[in-house]
């Protein structure tokens, strides 16, 4: 039963990072159209929200003190899964190579793995460190992080080691026991609640936040600014966080951060594909890296006991200014 739960999780999983990983070639053209990041982010996440919102009444049946008794886990995601991952991503990729920014921020699981070692003052099994040095090397390989135009300064490290700290606690907030509260319920919540919170940090331009409402070029072709807004609210955002947090609630923290790796290598594909952008070969190494780094962590689970439940962008697409999950 436990096998099986896990294999469904991971097929939930890999739908939750294919999804995430498309925002970046939905969002691209929003931002050369003049579309700050915060603001398109931000949009983005009210829209996931609200879409979610009737799916999330319907599955509460009237309960809707679930919401209350899971107020401070709303709450915890809406701030530091949505809202202050991507605050401190903004601010880090204003001062280091983009590329840089994520792999910094998508070695969460690592540090999933260093404060289950000591808190516990046990070792993780072999399968584990074998599987997350195999993934950090297969996401260097893929984000490229030397790439980029910014400077390299402290400031914007610090930065990017927060937005990791965010990203971590997404995992370590999903992945906590749901008390009844359905997925679908603790998403619309999150990202509603995380979506008036970045829009509240923008209007005080903590960070850029700058809108245009004209047309913009996707594709080849002119569309109207909702176009993709609309897009990337329904698939990247609600479909995402949704299948994201029910993949976490059954897999564990660890392994479902781990799987989340290939928000990464799907937002690289989709940029190939849609934007025409080069797909290298240490790319594709880099990919099947990870996959095999996920496959180390997941042996460890079958043979481990069930880990205790712990946990887009603000998902970051890798070679975009804007976060996924």
């Amino acid at each position: 039963m436990k096998r099986s739960s896990t294999s469904l999780g991971l097929v939930i999983a890999v739908i939750a990072a294919a999804t995430f990983g498309l925002s970046g070639a939905f969002v691209k053209p929003l931002l050369e159209a003049g579309w700050s990041p915060a603001a398109a982010v931000t949009v983005r996440a009210l829209t996931g929200g609200i879409i979610l919102a009737p799916i999330a009444a319907v599955a509460l049946r009237g309960r809707w003190s679930l919401l209350w008794r899971a107020r401070w886990r709303v709450l915890g995601m809406a701030l530091v899964g949505v809202a202050g991952a991507q605050l401190f991503y903004f601010a880090a990729i204003q001062r280091i190579p983009v590329g840089t920014a994520i792999l910094i921020e998508y070695i969460a699981p690592v540090l999933l793995v260093a404060v289950a070692w000591a808190r516990t003052r046990r070792m993780p099994r072999i399968a584990v460190l074998v599987g997350t040095v195999v993934s950090v090397v297969g996401l260097a390989l893929v984000v490229s992080p030397g790439a980029g135009t910014h400077g390299f300064d402290v400031l914007g490290l610090v930065f990017a080691v927060a937005a990791m700290v965010g990203c971590a606690g997404y995992y370590v907030i999903a992945a906590r026991p749901s008390d009844g509260l359905p997925s679908v319920a603790l998403a619309a919540s999150g990202l509603i609640v995380g979506g008036i919170a970045l829009c509240a940090v923008g209007l005080t331009h903590v960070v850029p936040f700058t809108a245009t409402f004209g047309t913009v070029r996707m594709f080849g072709a002119s569309v109207s600014w909702w176009v993709p807004i609309l897009i990337v609210g329904v698939v990247a955002t609600a479909i995402a966080y949704a299948t994201s947090i029910a993949a976490t609630e059954m897999l564990g923290s660890r392994l479902a951060s781990f799987a989340g790796l290939l928000e990464v290598v799907a937002a690289t594909f989709y940029a190939w594909l849609l934007l025409g952008e080069k797909l290298t070969l240490p790319q594709l190494l880099g990919g099947a890296l990870i996959l095999a780094g996920i496959g180390f962590v997941r042996s460890e689970k079958r043979t481990a006991p069930v880990e205790p439940a712990t946990p887009v962008l603000v998902t970051r697409a890798a070679g975009s200014s804007i976060s996924g999950r």
